[in-house]
C-alpha cells in the first residue's frame, strides 16, 4: 500500500510539472525543420534588444505580412504548368499563383511566431486551407517541380504552425492529406533526377516529411542526397550538370545550391548530421558557394558559356545569389561574403523559389545561438 502511496505522488507531481508554463515546451512540437526553435527564440531575444539588422529585416517582414492580409487566395484544383521552354509566358502565370499564395502563408507564418499575433496564423492558415481543399492534381512537364520549388513555402509555413490551437483539427487532417497524396507525391515522382529538379523535389519531400513526422521517407531522402552530392558538385567547385545549361549556367548554380544547402540545414536539425563539413576530393559546398561567388562576379571568366546571367540588383532587398550567399555567411563566415552582402540588407527573396527567403531575419548557426 506504501509503495501504491508513493508511486501516486511521484504521478501527481510528475502531472503537475508537465502543466507548469515554463515546463509546457515539452508537451509542445518544437521546431526543428527550416526553422527551429532556437533560431526563433534567437531572433526574438535581438528584436527586444533592437538589434541590428534583425530589427530592418523584422520591419520588412511585416510590411510583406500586412500586404499578404489583404490578398485573397488563388489556389487551383489542377497546377497545370507547361514546360518552361515550350512556354514561357504560360509557365510564369500559371504558377504565379502558388507563388503568391506561398510567400503570403510564409511571410504570416513566420510574423506569427515572432510577433505572437493571431491575426497572420489566421491568415496563414487562410492559404494553407485553401490550398489543400481545392488543390488536388498537378500536370504538365512542370507542375512536379514547380509544385516542388514554390510549394516548399506552404509546408515551412504549416511546420510553423504546426501547434497553432485555431488550426481545426479537419483542416488539418486535410493539408496532411494534401501534403502526402499531392504535394510530396509530386515531389517524390521527380526527386530521382541528378540536377536541380532533383535537388528542390528532395528538399520538398524532407519539408513534408518534417510536418507528417514520416522518419522512413525522410531517410530515403537523405539516403539520395548523400549519394550523389559529390558527383554534383566537382573538386574545382563547379556543378556539373548545372554548367551544361548555357547562359543560365551560373542560375541553374544557384538553383541547385539553394535547395540542397536548405535540406542539408533540416538534415541537421532534425539528426544532427552535419553535410556542410562533408567533402570529397577537395569538393564541398564551401568550395561550390565560393564558385559560384566569384563567376557571379566575374562572368568573363566563366568558360562553360560566353556572357553569361548573372544575379543583379533587382530590388533593395531581394535578388539571386544574395539570399543563398546571406544564408551561408552563418554557416561558413567570411569578410567576401559579408562586404558583398553588407550594402543590401535586410536581404529577402520573395519570388519563384522558396528556400533562402528571409537570410538576413532568420540567420543560420551550426553550433547553437548564443
Amino acid at each position: 500500500m506504501k509503495h501504491l502511496k508513493f508511486f501516486l505522488l511521484i504521478l501527481s507531481i510528475t502531472t503537475l510539472l508537465s502543466i507548469l508554463p515554463g515546463q509546457q515546451v515539452f508537451a509542445q512540437h518544437r521546431l526543428k525543420g527550416m526553422h527551429p526553435q532556437q533560431q526563433i527564440d534567437f531572433v526574438k531575444k535581438q528584436l527586444k534588444a533592437k538589434k541590428e539588422p534583425y530589427l530592418s529585416a523584422y520591419k520588412a517582414l511585416l510590411v510583406k505580412a500586412d500586404s499578404a492580409l489583404l490578398v485573397t487566395q488563388h489556389a487551383v484544383e489542377d497546377f497545370s504548368i507547361p514546360g518552361f521552354y515550350v512556354d514561357k509566358e504560360t509557365h510564369r502565370r500559371t504558377s504565379r499563383a502558388l507563388q503568391v499564395d506561398g510567400f503570403s502563408a510564409y511571410s504570416c507564418a513566420l510574423a506569427y511566431q515572432l510577433s505572437g499575433k493571431k491575426k497572420y496564423a489566421d491568415k496563414a492558415i487562410y492559404f494553407l486551407n485553401a490550398w489543400s481543399s481545392v488543390n488536388k492534381k498537378y500536370s504538365q512537364l512542370d507542375g512536379s517541380l514547380v509544385m516542388s520549388y514554390s510549394g516548399t513555402a506552404l509546408l515551412i509555413s504549416a511546420d510553423l504552425l504546426k501547434d497553432y490551437k485555431r488550426w481545426k483539427s479537419r483542416d488539418v487532417t486535410q493539408f496532411k492529406w494534401w501534403t502526402k497524396n499531392v504535394f510530396r507525391a509530386a515531389a517524390n515522382s521527380i526527386r530521382y533526377r541528378n540536377n536541380n529538379s532533383g535537388d528542390w523535389s528532395r528538399l520538398a519531400s524532407i519539408l513534408a516529411d518534417t510536418y507528417l513526422e514520416d522518419r522512413e521517407d525522410m531517410q530515403q531522402n537523405i539516403a539520395l542526397i548523400k549519394k550523389d552530392l559529390f558527383d554534383k558538385i566537382a573538386a574545382d567547385g563547379h556543378l556539373v550538370e548545372e554548367v551544361k545549361r548555357q547562359g543560365k549556367g551560373i542560375w541553374y548554380t544557384y538553383f541547385s545550391l539553394a535547395p540542397l544547402t536548405a535540406s542539408s540545414w533540416i538534415i541537421y536539425n532534425q539528426t544532427g548530421e552535419n553535410l556542410f563539413n562533408a567533402s570529397r576530393d577537395g569538393a564541398s559546398f564551401k568550395k561550390a558557394l565560393d564558385y559560384l561567388f566569384y563567376y557571379n562576379q566575374h562572368p568573363e571568366e566563366w568558360k562553360f558559356f560566353k556572357n553569361p546571367d548573372t544575379g543583379s540588383v533587382h530590388t533593395a532587398t531581394g535578388f539571386w545569389p544574395a539570399n543563398l550567399l546571406e544564408a551561408m555567411n552563418g554557416i561558413y563566415p567570411s569578410p567576401q561574403f559579408d562586404e558583398y552582402l553588407a550594402p543590401y540588407r535586410p536581404i529577402m527573396y520573395p519570388t519563384h523559389d522558396y528556400a533562402w527567403t528571409f537570410p538576413t531575419l532568420m540567420p543560420l548557426r551550426l553550433n547553437g545561438y548564443q
